[in-house]
Parts: structure tokens; sequence; C-alpha cells
């Protein structure tokens, strides 16, 4: 092969190459610029849910407080209405203050009204926001403990449950409301927060209300 040729068919070949990687570099570049299109959509997403999540909370610190005091360490509401049970009892019916019975009810409309109202913002702003409503009861310390049906454990979450049974009997049932969920739970003569001196403590005796905005799907 002559001199000619060989060069002829390197710078051919050498061409060709460049051409190829210039290819390859184009389709990386395209490829990146996607990716990061894609990751800047999704950030900005996250931010966008981040920002309304705290303006939830924000809404949801500012519930009526003529029912609930907010206590931002633990990032609970305590039930301002003090209901005082029997020793060993839960039932709600067993409360004859009217007036009381009243504002426990104004109270459950009030939470209702909330979460709609925060689900319609949620609507508005296109976001996947989901609420989790949390019911504690609490019991006093007073060293009730028959055996393990019959404890304040057990006892403290009756008196959430029978609170939420006395709500969905004036026609309030958070947990159909709306992308909610709501759970009963009861802690005893722990949790937080307590109210010293802790023995025999009526203050104790009371419910307490967390509202949490989360991203994700709840299925009612």
């Amino acid at each position: 092969m002559s001199k000619n040729k060989k060069e002829s068919f390197f710078w051919t070949s050498y061409s060709d190459l460049m051409t190829s990687l210039f290819f390859v570099m184009l389709v990386l570049f395209v490829l990146t610029i996607a990716l990061l299109h894609k990751r800047n959509k999704g950030l900005a997403i996250q931010l966008a849910e981040y920002e309304h999540i705290e303006s939830v909370k924000k809404a949801i610190n500012e519930i009526n407080p003529d029912y609930f005091e907010y206590r931002p360490e633990f990032k609970k509401h305590i039930f301002r209405l003090q209901v005082q049970y029997p020793r060993g009892e839960f039932e709600i019916s067993r409360i004859t203050n009217s007036s009381l019975l009243s504002e426990i009810e104004y109270a459950g409309r009030d939470i209702e009204r909330k979460i709609n109202n925060l689900k319609q913002d949620t609507i508005n702003s296109k976001l996947d926001i989901q609420y989790l409503v949390i019911i504690e009861g609490q019991a006093s310390a007073d060293g009730y403990n028959t055996d393990k049906f019959h404890n304040n454990d057990v006892l403290s979450y009756q008196r959430a449950l029978g609170l939420k049974r006395f709500w969905e009997s004036k026609g309030i049932y958070l947990d159909k409301l709306q992308n909610c969920e709501l759970v009963i739970a009861g802690s005893g003569e722990k949790g937080v927060p307590r109210e010293q001196p802790d023995w025999r403590n009526e203050r104790n005796q009371r419910f307490l209300i967390t509202i949490i905005p989360k991203t994700g799907v709840i299925n009612n």
C-alpha cells in the first residue's frame, strides 16, 4: 500500500472515530441535561411540599385556644376541657354536666373544620398532603391496676375511644374525612406532657390531640 493510501485510510478512520465520539458525547450531554432537569423538578416539588407542610403546621397550631393549648416542646395540643371520671370509669356518658358535654362537642367540630380547611388548602396547592390525627388518653397516677384488663394503660385508651364515640354520636367522624387517618391511643400514667406533682394529679386525667401533616397516601 502506497504512503498516500495509508494516510488517506488513517484520516478516514480518524474522522469516523471523531464523529462517533462526537455523537457519544452529544448523547451523554443530552442525558445529563435530562437527568438534571428531572432532579431539579423533584427538588422543587420537595421544597414546595416542605413549605406547604410548614404552613399547615402553623395553621394547626392556631386551632381554637378555647379548647386546646399547644405545647410546642411536645408538638401536642392539650385538651383544655377537664374531663374528670370516677376511678376506673371511661364512658363520657357518665358526665352529667351538659355545658361541658356541649363544649366537648364543639371542640370536635373545631378539629373537623380545621382538617376540612387544610384539605381545601392542599387541593388548591395541588400537593399530596395527608393528615394523621391522634387522640391520646392519659390517666392520673393513682395506682389503679386491678389486672391486665383493668389498669390505667387500658383505661386511658378506653377513654380516648370513648371520646371518639361521643363525637361520632354527634355526627363528627374524623376517620371518614378525606386524606385523614385517625389513631386512638392511651399512654396511661406515662406519656408527655404530665403535670407535676404527678401522684393523683387529676389534671393528668385528660386527652392530648396531635395533628400531623405528612406526604403519602392514606386509604380510608
